[in-house]
């Protein structure tokens, strides 16, 4: 799914609990899981890091490593039952993202522009998503990022790649530190998402790219469904 059109968490978390772990440790361990997969895409695009309009990348980094700390933290301190209320409202908002998240900057666009300052909080409230859940993050920052009349939303997929992985690499430091991670079951995921990174990557060439995300959204949005009736019901 992350190869193909993103939403790998829509996977990778329920496996997780299935198997045992609260909700917040699955969460944890999901991210640091799906976590070498970000690195080895943030590896291809080294040295090919831009700025997002005016606003420079180092700019971008530092607020997303912030935020991606405040959001690991956040998830530390957020008690599995407290949790399991907020999860579900977490899949509807990635989930929205999947279904209309390419679209969404440009009809914003169309009402309003936003300003640096505007773009860089948005960016810290992103950088604390991706720390303490960061499904679809990658889709809401390039729609933010289309609210910028400097932006090239199209050429930018190499800042947004490196970007998600430093909300993720600070929050995995939060999580391994805190000794939060079961490494067993993170390991089997983490394993199973490269070969899947692999393979979806090979499959993505042959398959039309609306069937692959009509999958991904009906996948997506079964799984929110699941985990309403799970905390609600």
């Amino acid at each position: 799914m992350n190869a193909l059109a993103g939403g790998g968490s829509f996977v990778s978390m329920p496996a997780l609990l299935a198997a045992g772990l609260p909700s917040v440790t699955a969460n944890a361990s999901s991210t640091v899981a799906l976590f070498p997969g970000g690195v080895a895409s943030a590896w291809v695009y080294r040295g090919q890091a831009s700025p997002v309009g005016a606003v420079s990348f180092r700019v971008l980094v530092g607020v997303m490593l912030i935020g991606g700390l405040v959001g690991g933290l956040l998830l530390l301190w957020t008690p599995s039952a407290a949790f399991d209320r907020v999860l579900p409202w977490l899949l509807l908002l990635a989930t929205f993202a999947l279904a209309f998240g390419q679209s969404l900057g440009p009809a914003l666009r169309e009402r309003f522009r936003a300003g640096i300052a505007v773009v860089l909080l948005i960016q810290f409230v992103l950088g604390m998503y991706g720390g303490y859940f960061g499904g679809a993050v990658g889709l809401m920052m390039m729609a933010t990022w289309s609210l910028l009349d400097e932006a090239d939303v199209k050429a930018l997929a190499a800042p947004r790649t490196l970007l998600v992985s430093a909300a993720n690499t600070v929050a995995v430091v939060c999580f391994i530190v805190a000794g939060i991670v079961h490494w067993p079951e993170a390991l089997l995921v983490g394993l199973g998402a490269l070969v899947g990174g692999y393979l979806g990557a090979r499959i993505g060439k042959k398959l039309p790219p609306i069937l692959v995300k009509y999958a991904t959204v009906l996948l997506a949005a079964a799984m929110t469904l699941h985990f309403f009736l799970r905390a609600y019901s």
